[in-house]
């Protein structure tokens, strides 16, 4: 989201009054009217550690509102690492990463990102979790110690053992 648009009062007249039922509609998007904004998704969410923009609680209310142009042409909707954290936290079963890959949908369907977008996040995501997998192999050894890491080091001969193969 734009500096702009974040700081803008909500224009009632750009709203989609039917952009709530048009995501419940979907498969995944079912329980979304049952969200009542507590913010355990928020509280557990990883990425919420590092975009502090990034907010599942007000991505549903937004959702909820009806700001769909705003929405589905945010960078927000896929910094979500898809990791169910939330999904499982959820008191009201909302199941926010389903309703993240339907909104994703969306977002392709009505042309705000072209497809080949997300076979690119796939792509990271992927690199992102063999990367995570060598790094936590590397410090197998290290298991039983009370020994601090170097995780720039580890992520450094993680990528140079990826090249070798």
């Amino acid at each position: 989201m734009s500096e702009e648009k974040k700081n803008s009062a909500i224009n009632v007249s750009e709203l989609d009054a039917k952009f709530k039922y048009e995501v419940s509609d979907q498969p995944g998007g079912e329980n979304l009217k049952l969200c009542f904004s507590c913010g355990i998704c928020t509280a557990g969410c990883p990425v919420t550690e590092v975009e502090n923009e990034y907010n599942p609680r007000k991505l549903i209310r937004m959702v909820l509102l009806g700001m769909k142009e705003e929405v589905l042409s945010s960078n927000l909707i896929w910094f979500c690492s898809l990791c169910y954290t939330c999904y499982a936290r959820c008191p009201q079963n909302v199941k926010f990463t389903d309703i993240m890959g339907v909104l994703r949908d969306m977002a392709v369907k009505e042309d705000h990102v072209h497809p080949s977008f997300v076979k690119n996040i796939d792509e990271i995501d992927r690199l992102s979790q063999t990367i995570r997998h060598k790094m936590v192999r590397a410090i197998f050894p290290q298991k039983k110690e009370n020994k601090s890491i170097d995780s720039k080091n580890l992520l450094k001969i993680a990528l140079e053992n990826m090249n070798k193969e």
